[in-house]
């Protein structure tokens, strides 16, 4: 019976999304301890569960998966800066992020997270680039290089 459009006993997908998601942690965090910078945040951990799992959903695509990452935590850059740390900027920054990916269809549910992440770090505009940008970036080189291997189509649309 299927469940999110992934079969639940096919130990083929299951496997996909299982080494998938370890090669890019892996990738992401060799990377960057190479170059001496952070590709990872928590809310790639989710990412990474969409984009190996579920490769076909509209949420896993490049578009969804970096700009949503991307617009998500400038909206808690600009938030944190205009409005310092405060329970409504908090939810103003994440209503907004939503409202932002919706409009741009670049709906990716774990860059939610992105805006509270920014603004109870106090991240700097660099968080920008190192994470958010160049770690969704190879999340989705990683999962494009991984598919292609298995055979499994991804994505379904570039942009």
């Amino acid at each position: 019976m299927p469940h999110l459009g992934v079969p639940r006993h096919n130990p083929q997908i299951q496997a996909i999304g299982r080494y998938g998601g370890f090669i890019a942690i892996l990738a992401c965090s060799l990377l960057g301890d190479a170059a001496r910078i952070s590709l990872l945040m928590a809310p790639f951990g989710a990412s990474y569960v969409i984009a190996f799992a579920l490769p076909q959903s509209p949420l896993a695509q490049p578009r969804s998966l970096i700009g949503g990452h991307v617009l998500s935590t400038l909206v808690g850059l600009c938030a944190l800066s205009a409005f310092g740390v405060h329970t409504w900027s908090l939810a103003l920054a994440v209503g907004a992020a939503i409202t932002l990916m919706q409009l741009t269809r670049t709906l990716h549910p774990p860059a939610g997270a992105d805006p509270l992440l920014v603004m109870l770090t106090g991240a700097g505009w660099s968080f920008l680039l190192t994470p958010v940008l160049l770690g969704a970036a190879l999340i989705v080189l990683v999962a494009l290089g991984y598919h292609r291997a298995t055979r499994s189509a991804y994505p379904t649309t570039w942009w």
